[in-house]
């Protein structure tokens, strides 16, 4: 018999208890692991590719060219679509980014110091619209961008606007926090951005668009981009204003459609404008960006990479389609044109 401040426990009692909890334990349920569905997604072989810029449109933060080893993945062969996504929320109760009202504690950290509180109206739900307009300075891409109150995934244009009859439209709207709850929720994950570029490319070498090297205005229609001079006047050549269907048009040569154009979207990647600079020159496998974001032109503000450029797109302006085109934006942002798809390792 054992003695603890005056408390006698006896053997039987102490092995009674181990037992206890030893019973408890192996009954209590397992967690299951959700089983993720590869339905709708496109097998992407493993391999090495030169990542970077291609032609005379690459920008600096395409460079250096350097070579990556990827391992084989699961991609969608489409962006995540509005009926995908709104399961997503009938089961999880989930609200977007861009429906919850600004906090502007969160807000101002990313801003430059002593920037002073905008009026409350600003801090409502809202999200960027797109409205055509004439400009004659293609940097302040303000005078084509509208914060509207309570633009969201639901309704893209605002109050009044609604997505019925557009089940199989990529969901746009959302911020790479919302779509990395979904990925949560699915047993998915975000492609890496050099993931991203490497299923872009199909299976190319040095090809400048995922279809190959031909300009996206000749022979047939290959992508949703702007034609025409942005932002004044779109021709609509490929019958889509806006946002078109998911595989509206022809795949890449992995069978992945709307790589290029329709939506930007979400890697899981922090941008840096030097990243490429700080890979090894040997090659590196795998990679999944920087430890931290760094835009020089907005130095305050961490950046997730969006890749695959939109319907907004074209040569004139970002050629944001092209396979090596980066792109950035905070990941609490929202708009009209950014969507997701996402992958699962094959291992």
């Amino acid at each position: 018999m054992i003695n603890y401040s005056g408390n006698k426990i006896t053997l039987r009692s102490i092995i009674c208890i181990v037992l206890i909890i030893n019973i408890s334990c192996n009954n209590s349920n397992p967690k299951k692991e959700k089983i993720v569905s590869k339905e709708g997604m496109i097998f992407v072989p493993g391999g090495n590719f030169e990542m970077g810029g291609d032609n005379d449109e690459a920008r600096q933060d395409e460079y250096p060219k350097h070579v990556v080893t990827i391992s084989s993945f699961w991609m969608d062969e489409s962006e995540v679509t509005n009926a995908e996504f709104k399961k997503f929320v009938d089961e999880t109760g989930y609200i977007t980014t861009a429906e919850r009202k600004i906090d502007w504690q969160e807000i101002k950290k990313i801003l430059p110091p002593n920037t002073p509180k905008p009026h409350d109206s600003l801090l409502s739900p809202a999200s960027l619209v797109f409205k055509e307009t004439s400009v004659s300075n293609l940097n302040d891409y303000s005078k084509w961008w509208s914060l509207i109150r309570n633009a969201n995934w639901r309704q893209p244009f605002g109050p009044g606007s609604n997505i019925d009859d557009k089940e199989n439209y990529p969901v746009v709207h959302i911020s790479w926090e919302d779509a990395n709850e979904y990925c949560k929720w699915s047993g998915k994950r975000l492609p890496t951005e050099a993931e991203f570029e490497y299923a872009s490319r199909g299976g190319k070498i040095n090809n400048i668009y995922s279809w190959g090297n031909e300009k996206v205005d000749i022979g047939e229609l290959k992508a949703n981009i702007w034609e025409g001079e942005f932002p004044t006047k779109n021709n609509i050549n490929d019958k889509f204003y806006y946002a078109s269907p998911i595989k509206s048009f022809k795949p890449n040569n992995y069978g992945i459609y709307d790589i290029a154009g329709n939506v930007w979207e979400w890697c899981f990647d922090w941008y840096h404008a030097n990243y490429y600079s700080m890979l090894p020159k040997t090659g590196s496998l795998n990679p999944k960006g920087p430890n931290s974001s760094y835009d020089p032109a907005e130095p305050f503000s961490k950046k997730k990479v969006i890749r695959g450029g939109s319907f907004l797109c074209n040569d004139s302006y970002c050629s944001g389609y092209r396979n090596a085109a980066r792109m950035k934006t905070t990941p609490d942002s929202s708009s009209l044109h950014t969507g997701f798809r996402t992958v699962v390792s094959a291992q």
